[in-house]
């Protein structure tokens, strides 16, 4: 008997680690501008052309490349700097955006967490 108790702990201490891992909270997942600054959600996914003067009176177009930003540091607030995350979901991780939108990393696929919201995110 004293066999089976050293081989059954381990084996319940496993499981109870891989029941934990799949109720992790979402990681936030947020729209950002070239600069890392948290931009509005519906910017993300076209790129957006703007005007940028030439300094002699003119303007010259440009794209601001908006994009997500999953994880690390920082809020969702506009204007917010975000860091020590990545500009790709990682596999296996939940991501949120403020509206509710979650994505799971390396499978391209949406839900919502309930309320109403603009559209979906693909996290590709």
């Amino acid at each position: 008997m004293k066999r089976s108790a050293q081989v059954a702990a381990p084996l319940l201490a496993l499981a109870a680690a891989a029941m934990l891992a799949g109720c992790r909270k979402p990681e936030m997942q947020r729209c950002v501008d070239e600069n890392n600054k948290v931009v509005d959600d519906s910017l993300c996914g076209k790129p957006q052309q703007q005007m940028r003067s030439d300094g002699h009176g003119g303007f010259i177009p440009f794209i601001v490349p908006y994009h997500y930003y999953y994880g690390g540091y920082g809020g969702y607030g506009l204007g917010s700097v975000v860091g020590g995350g990545s500009s790709a979901p990682l596999s296996g991780r939940s991501y949120a955006t403020r509206s509710g939108v979650t994505t799971r990393g390396g499978f391209g696929k949406s839900f919502s967490s309930g309320g109403s919201h603009g559209g979906s995110s693909s996290g590709e």
